[in-house]
């Protein structure tokens, strides 16, 4: 289309997840439960495991990281679509919209490939307990995280880029609640075809490249794991790796149905379902299920509780 056609948008509108005035309310208390939860769950164990000396390992740095992820991209969506829950005019500036966005996908893309870094370092921590600290040395680590916020932060600038020189010369209302790929390419009245063979190509690696890197790494945990003699023992290291494993399954079958659904079956109010899980309820989780399921972090409660208290 024409350059020379497009209209100068300064705002988009979100239509939202309802405009029943008493499901607002209803959703505006449960969201803001689950966000100060997400919120304090996650600071929590950021500042447990900084202030822990015990918690000053590979693993934990790693998961202080997905504690980071999960807080920053919620933190873009979730307060600003509490706010609309209340307000009569759901709107939002153009460079907010792509602000929002950008942080997003910068951060979700992240914690994606930190998914498999973690994999990775289970790996190292149970097929090599005794050299687990040489092989995961300092410098390692933040290579690996460095490679992780580096991708995100490349694919977060091509997608924003790519998305915000579309042509919106129509309707500036956005059927979402936070300014997301989908309803944008729906919005827009160019021609989105290599929009989506972008976000095809590169979202579509992210996720291979992170599937196959925790598969791969599950497949050598499983090896070593039988390698150990006792049945109590093979119990005890895999049963280590069931929280990462269920927060792997939980992000990414919900990306993957989010995004690579066919598009026979898309519906932007079903992804509106999905997606208030991804941005909101996964965020939650992840802390939750790595400290209920965790001895060190467990310890480590209680020895706040501790302080607390006396």
């Amino acid at each position: 289309m024409d350059r020379g056609n497009c209209s100068s948008l300064s705002e988009f509108v979100f239509l939202g997840i309802t405009n029943n005035a008493d499901v607002k309310t209803i959703l505006f208390t449960m969201f803001l439960l689950v966000y100060l939860i997400n919120l304090l769950a996650n600071l929590g164990m950021i500042m447990l495991i900084r202030f822990d000396s015990q918690l000053h390992t590979p693993m934990y740095f790693f998961l202080s990281h997905l504690s980071v992820c999960d807080l920053c991209y919620s933190s873009a969506i979730g307060p600003k679509m509490l706010v609309d829950l209340l307000a009569k005019r759901k709107s939002i500036s153009t460079v907010g919209c792509a602000l929002q966005f950008f942080t997003s996908c910068m951060f979700v893309d992240a914690e994606c490939m930190l998914l498999a870094v973690m994999g990775f370092d289970w790996y190292k921590a149970i097929s090599s307990p005794l050299l687990y600290t040489a092989h995961m040395s300092s410098r390692l680590c933040a290579q690996l995280l460095a490679g992780v916020y580096l991708m995100g932060l490349a694919d977060a600038l091509i997608n924003t880029i790519f998305a915000f020189c579309l042509c919106f010369c129509g309707s500036n209302e956005i059927n979402h609640f936070f300014c997301d790929v989908p309803p944008l390419l729906l919005l827009s009245c160019s021609d989105t075809q290599v929009n989506e063979l972008v976000i095809f190509i590169i979202f579509g690696f992210i996720e291979l490249s992170t599937i196959s890197g925790v598969l791969v790494s599950y497949c050598y945990i499983i090896l070593s794991v039988l390698k150990i003699r006792s049945a109590e023992g093979r119990f005890k290291a895999f049963s280590t790796c069931t929280s990462h494993l269920t927060a792997v399954a939980i992000f990414q079958g919900t990306m993957l149905f989010t995004y690579f659904r066919p598009s026979s079956s898309y519906s932007l109010d079903q992804e509106k379902m999905t997606s208030l899980f991804y941005t909101l309820v996964i965020p939650m989780l992840n802390p939750l299920i790595y400290s209920l399921r965790n001895k060190d972090v467990k310890e480590a409660l209680k020895k706040v509780k501790k302080k607390i208290w006396f």
